[in-house]
């Protein structure tokens, strides 16, 4: 039995009035890839952004339940947030690398968290994570050229990279592929089903083959709810929920 990083348990979450995460559960294991699936608007990201409190920027935003990373409750106020997203990294939709060099991108994180000794310290956290990020052998020449230089795929990937640089326990993706073509985003899945070794990585994805293909469990989420959670084929060959079954054959979407 594998030990679970992340327990939530019955998690609400407020945008003013709108009631937008009503009573979610969901247990995140550790070394294992979590999809969040579901139609659009249906609360995947939202709920996803409560794992790093990412939602703590938003003024109206009111996160009501318990999260726990490693049995603590990450809502607890002797938290601090900055350090909590040191351990749980995350992946936007679009890449987003700073404007800076693509060493710096990835030695922002451990220069922030003062994990790295000296200069030699860094370069080995840099190179470490670009290789992991699998994406070493196509900038090792030009580290200090701008990361936004580079195609989309290979931005995320370096995002990727920039994440995991602070050796976070779990990492966030959310729709890490949708803006790549498909060679692209086929490489991400790689990564994806690598990086695993290493992490509990939690993806939201609006393609259900790609959740198919990348994880081990899948929380089908609707109007804020969760219907229906468990292992990945299972959630696809054998729903037990009618909504699942309707929304995977493509009946709502």
């Amino acid at each position: 039995m594998q030990n679970i990083k992340i327990q939530a348990s019955n998690v609400h979450v407020y945008y003013g009035d709108n009631h937008a995460i009503k009573d979610v559960s969901v247990d995140i294991q550790d070394n294992t890839v979590t999809s969040f699936i579901g139609p659009s608007g249906c609360g995947k990201s939202t709920f996803l952004r409560c794992l790093n409190r990412m939602n703590d920027t938003i003024d109206i935003c009111r996160v009501e339940g318990n999260i726990d990373l490693d049995g603590e409750n990450i809502y607890d106020r002797r938290v601090d947030p900055v350090q909590l997203r040191a351990k749980v990294g995350m992946v936007f939709q679009k890449p987003n690398p700073f404007p800076k060099s693509i060493y710096d991108n990835v030695a922002y994180g451990p220069r922030i968290h003062g994990t790295a000794a000296g200069r030699a310290e860094l370069d080995e956290i840099v190179e470490k994570s670009l290789r992991k990020a699998a994406i070493w052998d196509e900038v090792k020449d030009r580290l200090n050229a701008a990361g936004t230089g580079l195609s989309g795929g290979q931005q995320q990937r370096l995002c990727i990279a920039r994440a995991i640089a602070t050796s976070p326990e779990v990492l966030l993706m959310d729709e890490p592929c949708s803006a790549l073509d498909p060679i692209a985003t086929a490489q991400v899945e790689e990564l994806i089903h690598e990086l695993r070794e290493s992490f509990s990585v939690v993806i939201v994805t609006h393609s259900m083959q790609q959740a198919a293909r990348v994880s081990q469990k899948t929380a089908f989420f609707h109007l804020g709810n969760v219907i229906e959670f468990g292992d990945t084929t299972q959630i696809f060959n054998n729903p037990k929920n009618k909504k699942t079954q309707d929304y995977i054959t493509g009946r709502i979407g």
